[in-house]
């Protein structure tokens, strides 16, 4: 293990595993996942873009401790999660004999992650895998938590599993990699964190956010270390999301109805969508009486200050009225007894989830943003 790698553990009993945070992890693949080979090959899943940048590095780490792999490279994007592209990996895996004592390895963003942990799961029942995620919002939260899936044409994520991953690698060198549009986007869900319990990471992003995007590499890694902390010690108390790891999806409700409207393509991508469903849930929670006035507009100063969408006006093209994203929100997975629940704010860091949302008061919030555009 490198000197400036971090270690953070999520902690579920016999199910524990590490999230390694550093530069280099991918070259040195080999030594960090040959303990839990018990034969020395492994499966890869992957996408063309990461495949390119990424795959022969990861080829060398395994080769070099004599750990052969066999490929399966994805198109890439959100549309990749689906029933088709599942099927076509499963087939995949079982064609190359894949058995349930292997390691496969998801090497990409969130879409490989959630996909290659969900094909996981149902493979023979469930075998292991090692999360290497490659951006920014990956490292900081989908390959964190056991949440695997695709999407239905009903909404996103609708399908799948908790399945926890045997070992996170995620090499900070790769962000260095990602377009600044895809950084970004991954940024929006490191805000989230400040914003549902950690209201001093939150000033420590305003301090350093620019510096960090501009791409110092010591900021980078802090963030994805606290971030990874922050999730880690959610889903040790509360694994399946009954409690507090709901917290979690502030702003993926409306984000989650934003990407169903422009079909989960480049329109919006998952990060810029979670900011601007944070935003919104700020407002929402202003207008209901829970946090100041000052709170939404402190959130949107940041992201504005940032370079980042956190306006309905921000998302290129045509969107639903009010009415029809209310609907699909409706499709989200937090809904109980049709009674839309939905994570709001007492402030920045004070997240709760609102067990029955007041429509009028959600009707009006899009209504006046979607006037807006």
């Amino acid at each position: 293990m490198s000197v400036r790698d971090e270690v953070v553990q999520v902690a579920l009993g016999d199910r524990s595993y590490d999230v390694r945070v550093g530069e280099g992890l991918v070259a040195r693949a080999g030594v960090e996942i040959r303990p839990f080979l018990k034969r020395p090959r492994v499966a890869v899943l992957t996408d063309e873009t990461v495949a390119e940048m990424h795959l022969g590095t990861l080829q060398a780490g395994l080769a070099a401790e004599g750990i052969g792999s066999v490929v399966q490279t994805l198109p890439v994007g959100e549309a990749t999660k689906s029933w088709a592209i599942l099927e076509r990996t499963v087939e995949w895996m079982l064609e190359e004999r894949v058995e349930r004592r292997d390691v496969m390895i998801a090497l990409g963003g969130g879409v490989i992650g959630d996909l290659g942990g969900f094909a996981a799961a149902i493979l023979r029942r469930g075998i292991r895998f090692v999360q290497m995620p490659t951006t920014l919002l990956a490292q900081v939260d989908s390959s964190v938590g056991g949440k695997t899936g695709i999407n239905s044409p009903h909404g996103k994520n609708l399908v799948g599993s908790f399945h926890q991953p045997s070992l996170v690698l995620a090499d900070t060198g790769t962000l260095a990699t990602l377009p600044r549009r895809d950084f970004l986007a991954g940024y929006g869900e490191v805000v989230k964190y400040g914003l549902i319990g950690d209201a001093a990471f939150f000033e420590w992003l305003e301090g350093n956010g620019r510096t960090l995007v501009e791409g110092d590499r010591d900021l980078r890694a802090q963030a994805v270390r606290r971030s990874v902390e922050m999730k880690a010690e959610i889903v040790a108390q509360d694994e399946t999301e009954e409690g507090d790891r709901a917290l979690l999806n502030l702003g993926h409700t409306f984000c989650h109805a934003l990407e169903a409207a422009t079909n989960y393509g480049d329109r919006l991508l998952h990060g810029e969508g979670v900011a601007l469903g944070c935003a919104l849930a700020f407002e929402m929670s202003a207008r209901m009486g829970l946090c100041s006035q000052e709170a939404p507009v402190r959130v949107r100063a940041h992201l504005e200050s940032m370079g980042m969408k956190f306006d309905l006006a921000d998302i290129p093209g045509d969107l639903p009225d009010a009415g029809t994203l209310i609907g699909l929100m409706r499709q989200d997975k937090k809904v109980v007894d049709a009674r839309l629940r939905m994570v709001l704010v007492r402030g920045i860091g004070r997240a709760f989830v609102a067990e029955d949302v007041p429509l009028d008061v959600l009707e009006a919030v899009l209504s006046d943003a979607l006037s807006a555009t």
